[in-house]
């Protein structure tokens, strides 16, 4: 107790004459802090140096002149306060790495996800990488990420984006062009008179920038998975659907260039073609337009007049009457002993018929004329044809030939409807009466068209370079009126058929898929016996009984509907005593609701009592064309047609997707009119 008491007593009055010692002992703590505590085994200076915060607050105010004044001279405290904050000031290092982050243009994001990760460990690598000291213990990824500051600044990194699609496409930013390396192959490849970049984007609706990457890419080899997944900064974003709609068009634009090279060198062969013709295959974009040119060509067609005329040399009439028409005499060219110039009649007549066919074949008046038809309300029209009327009349003598049935197209058989807004079921339902006979189809022009173009071509396209008299102005006129009624209204009317034939079949298609694709991913039946009926009249019904891995455990033919119905009722009820059958598949055929009737009434008397049994009724389009088939055949050799749909139509609720995909897609019965369109439209 005595040392004990000595001890304080020792403390007390060396206090003041320690802090000296104890100043330098704590200098000596920042460079080591936990190191002098194990040689320092003296119980006197651990005592020192533990009491002097005790009597730093106990003696403020006794020597507070003291403590104020000292530190002032030696200044070891001045150093010591930056060292005791040392949190805050890893919060000014934090403050002053945003502006480092901003200057390298790294996004936010990534901040955000290390930050979040763990914030001390984000400051200890900013401040490591300051010191230039700490990327060699850190661990790997705390070194990629000081490093793309300094070695990428400019680029803009997304944790979306694979890295090897971001180096592969830096040479153009997201969603801008690159420019086409020079001689592009499709390009020298059409030889055709039109841009085919820019007219491919006048047709799928696709800016032209974008068009011409993809035809690049196509040219390339790449497919369009590739494209949209790891190209869809060049396709401007694009989806599979559009990329695909542009391919089609593409396609289409080199099929009518090798069309219009293969009627040129037809038309050489034959020794017909001319530098205009040439230049007007050239021109055409479409394949109607070739055809158009084509027409008066053709081996199977009569010699056109425009071609007679040719012959009888009244060409070069009929470019004087537009060139130099004040010399014009049409007299000098009358021939009396040739037939088709014998009087000034025939003469004005083949000069007309030349006149007529170069209007129709002319770029710039056929491009006018459907400028017309686009701001006009141009209408198609159906009604019954002839041939079924007179069919519909009672024929004594010849029975044979049975009366179209004109019953079904009672929608279309006065249907008029503009062709902006047809509605695409509508076109395929005309397109189909008109191909069995039974309706006539026509494209109704108005008259304002007609009266709009005959003026522009008389005082703009087609105006004679000098003065016309007026049997001369009376020839233009008349050849104008006969190109626009014999040429340029057929080529009209082909066109708007053709496009609403083509956007009919598309959406039709489209559809079908739609349909289908839900047809195919119906939820399956599963770990139940199952009944399949094929109902039916006068034949019965076809049943299978089928294994909950659809197995076939029996198949039999049933009389619901008859006399005798009762005995079948009891076969049925032995049957599914025997298998557990606990579900009956009914086909939507005939006699499907007598059936469903049939079951629901024993259902309800419990006749098959204690079985739970239930019914459903589902599609059976194309049963019959499956019980047939060569597959059908190889699965089921030993079994009857009739037995193989019901079958078929049992297995459609254990598994669909597994039972439809062998029937042909178009037979299944889920879309618009998908049995008369291209099947390769689909593909």
């Amino acid at each position: 107790m005595l040392r004990r008491t000595r001890t304080a007593k020792v403390y007390t009055e060396p206090a003041t004459d320690d802090e000296s010692d104890d100043m330098t002992g704590q200098q000596k703590g920042d460079s080591e802090e936990l190191e002098e505590w194990l040689p320092n085994s003296n119980e006197g200076k651990t005592k020192v140096r533990a009491k002097p915060r005790g009597t730093d607050e106990t003696g403020e105010k006794k020597k507070v002149t003291k403590r104020v004044a000292k530190p002032k001279e030696p200044k070891p405290k001045a150093e010591r306060k930056p060292r005791a904050p040392r949190v805050p000031k890893v919060k000014k290092e934090k403050t002053n790495t945003k502006p480092q982050t901003e200057d390298a243009v790294l996004p936010k994001p990534e901040l955000q996800q290390h930050v979040a990760v763990k914030e001390e460990r984000l400051s200890i690598n900013l401040s490591s990488n300051n010191a230039g000291e700490m990327p060699e213990e850190c661990p790997s990824s705390s070194q990629h990420f000081p490093k793309v500051k300094k070695e990428e600044p400019n680029d803009s990194f997304t944790f979306d984006e694979p890295a090897q699609k971001k180096q592969k496409t830096t040479n153009s930013a997201q969603g801008r062009p690159i420019k086409l390396k020079s001689g592009n192959p499709c390009v020298e490849d059409l030889q055709m008179n039109w841009d085919p970049i820019q007219v491919l984007a006048e047709k799928s609706g696709v800016e032209q920038w974008v068009c011409a990457n993809i035809v690049q890419l196509f040219q390339e080899e790449n497919t369009i998975p590739f494209m949209v997944r790891y190209r869809k900064e060049l396709i401007n974003h694009m989806d599979a659907d559009a990329v695909r709609d542009v391919q089609l068009t593409l396609e289409e634009l080199r099929s009518v260039a090798k069309k219009s090279r293969s009627v040129s060198q037809t038309l050489k062969k034959e020794g017909v073609l001319t530098s205009e013709l040439e230049m007007a295959l050239k021109n055409c974009t479409t394949a109607d337009e070739i055809d158009h040119v084509y027409a008066p060509y053709k081996k199977g067609s009569k010699l056109s007049k425009a071609r007679r005329a040719k012959e009888l040399g009244l060409e070069p009439v009929a470019l004087a009457l537009l060139q130099e028409p004040q010399k014009l005499d049409l007299q000098a060219s009358i021939q009396p002993n040739t037939k088709g110039l014998s009087t000034l009649d025939e003469v004005a007549t083949g000069v007309q018929e030349i006149l007529a066919d170069m209007i129709a074949k002319d770029k710039e008046t056929l491009t006018y004329v459907q400028s017309l038809c686009d701001r006009s309300p141009v209408t198609i029209h159906s009604s019954v044809s002839k041939t079924a009327l007179k069919e519909q009349q009672p024929q004594q003598g010849n029975q044979k030939s049975k009366p179209k049935d004109i019953a079904k197209f009672s929608l279309y058989t006065d249907f008029t409807c503009d062709v902006q807004r047809i509605q695409h079921h509508q076109t395929l339902a005309i397109n189909r009466g008109e191909n069995l006979k039974i309706l006539t189809v026509k494209v109704n022009i108005p008259d304002r068209v007609k009266n709009d173009f005959c003026r522009w071509c008389i005082n703009v396209r087609w105006r004679p370079q000098g003065f016309a008299r007026p049997e001369l102005m009376a020839i233009l006129k008349n050849s104008v009126e006969e190109s626009f009624k014999r040429f340029i209204v057929p080529f009209l009317s082909r066109g708007y058929r053709t496009k609403l034939t083509v956007s009919a079949e598309k959406e039709s298609i489209a559809m079908f898929v739609r349909n289908l694709r839900q047809r195919l991913l119906m939820c399956p039946v599963r770990g139940r016996v199952i009944m399949g009926v094929d109902p039916g009249f006068h034949h019965g019904c076809k049943i299978a009984i089928l294994s909950p891995t659809s197995q076939i455990l029996h198949t039999d033919v049933a009389y619901l509907h008859g006399p005798a119905k009762h005995k079948e009722a009891e076969k049925l009820r032995h049957l599914m005593f025997k298998h557990s059958c606990q579900t009956i598949v009914i086909g939507n055929g005939k006699a499907c609701r007598e059936t469903e009737a049939f079951f629901t009434d024993l259902i309800k008397q419990h006749f098959f009592k204690p079985i739970d049994v239930s019914y459903c009724i589902t599609d059976e389009a194309g049963a019959s064309i499956y019980s047939v088939s060569p597959e059908a055949v190889k699965e089921m050799p030993d079994m009857d047609p009739n037995l193989r749909s019901a079958v078929s139509i049992g297995r459609r609720v254990q598994d669909p997707l597994a039972e439809l995909i062998k029937i042909d897609p178009k037979h299944i019965g889920i879309g618009t009119y998908q049995v008369f369109t291209d099947s390769r439209a689909g593909l």
